[in-house]
């Protein structure tokens, strides 16, 4: 009964709630949007950090001779212009995209012979954005260069350093087998068969002659650190004995990370990070043929050449396909950046002689690129051939700012005016009431006064002390009540 008669109540109760005191339903509240709702950002290049500036806040830029730098930009263009599709494969996924067209287009048909002009095309037509890796405050340059050789086209008793071409076994995943210039990263393997695909040999694997006998040289050189020098900087002049000259370029590599034998050096204490240069590696290794050959082998990379049709007054192909210029080309990291994009670059470097601090304040393009050169804000700068373009480049390992020049079409700064706003931050009072402190560091430290005197001076200072947090709730336990047995429990009476 009492059973029946408390559902009965409950449905009873029910029923009164629904339909004499039925509150009307409110709308549930939509969920908040966040502060940037599935918007792209104006720009964006991964790892970066970036400044949009006004052309007076470029430091040196009047300084600079702004038409050599339209002419290594137009250079560019040229290859820019005569792509019918992007200018890049996957150029869509970088910041820059295929926006350098636009301002290509705009140099073809201008033959600028006058300073001031060119310097008014570079303000009309780009934005100047600072530009550096992530938490750090400028970019980093090393230099690169031309060597030019001696050699023999067949082996002697003096040439005995094999300079290979491309071996016909070495395979690349999405790339043909006779592609020119493959790329310089990521896996290769070595095709055993029709199917079998292998990790390539390895620096000390060809130097021991794996692929020897194959009728892959090309040129003989007298010192094996003529060929590791020529790898490094991904091309070389050969010059023989009858008065010709061979042009290398670089045509592929065997899959393996370069390592920079400098820093090995340096790691072991034989020559100091202050002193560091080519010139003290080639020092090095003249007087320790053994450590030279140990050396070497820690650079698993190698480099695979191919001749090219260049004369002596030609300067070296870039990546881009197009000859450098000296002085006015930069190697970039090509999974960051398009080739022709303008980089003014300035800061002091040791030109003139190792201890000098030579002005820098130069407009260089991107035209080539660097297995060891990577990140938003790293350039390989370019000098030309021969012993003395050696030597300054050779001791570059320098910072400097880049302030990368942007198509008018990609100015960030216009575009991110379009960006929602964020949420308002709290007004001063508020923040003046509940400051955000962080813990003490020595827990064992008491408490700092609700006043104190700041050191050397005379004024008190407030400090408030931070806001308590609640404490939480205890958990306690429910305590379960202990039951009678059934036996001794009295019958319910019908």
């Amino acid at each position: 009964m009492l059973s029946s008669f408390s559902l009965g109540a409950e449905a009873a109760r029910r029923h009164y709630r629904s339909h004499h005191h039925h509150l009307p339903q409110l709308p549930a509240t939509p969920p908040r949007a966040l502060p940037y709702p599935q918007l792209p950002l104006p720009f964006e290049i991964s790892g970066a950090q970036y400044l949009p500036l006004a052309w007076a806040d470029v430091k040196g830029w009047s300084d600079d001779d702004h038409l050599a730098a339209y002419k290594t930009f137009r250079a560019s263009c040229r290859s820019i212009n005569a792509q019918t599709v992007a200018p890049e494969p996957k150029s869509e996924y970088k910041a820059l995209g295929a926006s350098l067209s636009e301002p290509c287009r705009a140099a073809k048909s201008l033959e600028l012979s006058d300073d001031a002009k060119a310097k008014t095309f570079f303000e009309e037509n780009f934005a100047p954005l600072r530009i550096s890796r992530l938490g750090e405050p400028d970019g980093f340059v090393t230099g690169y260069y031309e060597p030019v050789l001696e050699g023999s086209r067949t082996q002697t008793d003096v040439y005995n350093v094999p300079v290979y071409r491309r071996p016909s076994n070495l395979f690349v995943r999405g790339y043909k087998q006779d592609s020119v210039s493959l790329p310089n990263k990521g896996p290769v393997y070595r095709k055993i068969g029709r199917r079998k695909l292998v990790p390539y040999y390895d620096r000390g694997e060809i130097e021991d002659g794996k692929i020897a006998g194959r009728g892959l040289e090309i040129a003989w050189l007298k010192d094996p650190t003529d060929l590791l020098f020529a790898q490094i900087q991904g091309s070389a002049r050969i010059k023989f004995d009858d008065g010709t000259t061979l042009r290398l370029n670089y045509d592929a590599y065997n899959g393996y990370p370069y390592t920079a034998v400098g820093r090995i050096l340096i790691e072991r204490g034989i020559i100091p990070k202050e002193e560091m240069s080519m010139q003290k590696i080639r020092e090095w290794m003249a007087q320790n043929p053994d450590g030279a050959k140990e050396l070497r082998r820690q650079n698993r990379a190698y480099i695979f050449f191919r001749e090219v049709n260049l004369s002596d007054k030609d300067e070296a192909v870039g990546a881009q396909g197009i000859p450098l210029t000296a002085g006015r080309s930069i190697a970039v990291d090509k999974s960051l950046h398009v080739y022709g994009t303008p980089f003014f670059i300035e800061g002091e470097l040791p030109i003139d002689s190792e201890r000098s601090k030579t002005p820098f304040h130069r407009l260089m393009i991107a035209q080539d690129t660097g297995s060891a050169i990577i990140g938003p804000a790293r350039a390989d700068l370019y000098f030309g051939a021969g012993a003395d373009a050696g030597r300054v480049s050779g001791r570059l390992r320098h910072p400097m700012h880049f302030v990368m020049l942007v198509p008018k079409s990609l100015d960030p700064t216009p575009r991110a005016a379009r960006l929602p706003v964020p949420d308002p931050r709290p007004s001063e009072k508020i923040a003046k009431l509940f400051p955000q402190t962080e813990p003490a560091k020595d827990q064992a430290k008491p408490a700092a006064p609700a006043a104190a005197v700041a050191p050397g001076k005379g004024e008190t200072v407030a400090v408030a002390s931070p806001v308590p947090l609640p404490v939480p709730r205890p958990v306690i336990e429910p305590v379960q009540e202990l039951r009678r047995p059934a036996k001794n429990r009295p019958h319910r009476q019908q």
